[in-house]
């Protein structure tokens, strides 16, 4: 099983006591967004998880406990933008804490286990092409040797993120400007020793060295494991995701970065109620089990092939 925490919510950043918690009991209980009353009870014995895959703007609040994920196998991905306050509230100051944070974090794991994001790339009046091209030299300067991959996505406009457009006020780049500017963002990634990739986009950026990328990524997790995987790609995720399977262990509406564009993020009131309810000791994130809640034990297992093949670049 490869356990995603999470895309629905800042886990590192606001609730790794709850995760370290989960992890020492053993089990969480996730509700399953498309049915509330189901609840699953997910185990996360070693045994069964194969990889942990983490979403971030912040991981310091869980960075000096790290020794305690040590029976499992993890990477990060680290969103770190251009953006100021108007776009993304809750993050720290970028130049001063964010970049030392990711610096300090792939010391800790290997750059190979911590992949920068530049993403969601949303242009407007402020936020101009030249600007974005601008900041990702400089963030790209200060990673260098610190990861070897950035993977870029172009905003879309979700329904959840349609009551911010008046913030946001974005514009679209035709296609002889995206590959103009991709090949910029592919030449600063380069300069700094990266490779790029996409993230769920329909767009073809091949000719300038970008390619479509998975985040959920089988590749990188059977380096990490040193074995091959028997997964399959995640059927609930949008045709343009490359994505493998994993299991979600988020919250939506929990989120306190407060970014404008965000998606998972969408109903202010229910987030007050579910951040209130926050319980570090519950195995529950920021909701509780209620009347009607039908909790099923979920059938997970590793998904290692185990077996080492023989002519695989991957295992020598």
């Amino acid at each position: 099983m490869i356990l995603s925490v999470s895309r629905r919510t800042d886990i590192p950043n606001y609730y790794s006591d709850w995760f370290y918690n989960r992890i020492k009991e053993g089990f969480l209980y996730v509700r399953n967004p498309m049915n509330i009353h189901q609840i699953s009870r997910i185990d996360l014995s070693p045994q069964v998880v194969d990889c942990i895959v983490f979403w971030t703007k912040n991981p310091e609040p869980m960075m000096e406990r790290l020794e305690e994920l040590g029976e499992y196998d993890y990477y990060f991905q680290f969103t770190l933008t251009g953006y100021g306050r108007d776009i993304e509230p809750g993050i720290p100051r970028k130049r001063t804490e964010v970049i030392e944070t990711f610096q300090r974090l792939s010391e800790k794991t290997g750059k190979s286990r911590i992949i920068w994001r530049y993403d969601p790339i949303l242009f407007n009046d402020r936020y101009t092409e030249e600007y974005h091209i601008r900041a990702f030299e400089e963030i790209a300067g200060r990673l260098k040797n610190y990861t070897d991959k950035v993977v870029i996505s172009f905003m879309d406009m979700y329904v959840n993120t349609q009551n911010n457009a008046g913030i946001l006020k974005p514009q679209k780049l035709n296609q002889e400007q995206t590959l103009a500017f991709a090949q910029n963002i592919a030449d600063a990634a380069r300069k700094n020793g990266m490779s790029v990739e996409t993230c769920a986009e329909q767009i073809d950026l091949s000719r300038v060295g970008i390619r479509h990328g998975a985040c959920i990524d089988k590749n990188l997790i059977e380096k990490i494991l040193g074995c091959r995987l028997k997964i399959g790609k995640d059927k609930n995720q949008r045709g343009e995701c490359g994505c493998f399977e994993s299991i979600d262990v988020g919250t939506y509406n929990t989120c306190r970065n407060g970014c404008k564009y965000c998606y998972a993020d969408f109903d202010h009131k229910t987030a007050k109620e579910n951040i209130r309810c926050y319980d570090p000791d519950s195995p529950l994130l920021c909701q509780t089990v209620g009347p009607g809640d039908q909790i099923s034990h979920r059938k997970v297992r590793s998904l290692k092939d185990g077996q080492i093949h023989l002519f695989d670049s991957n295992f020598p």
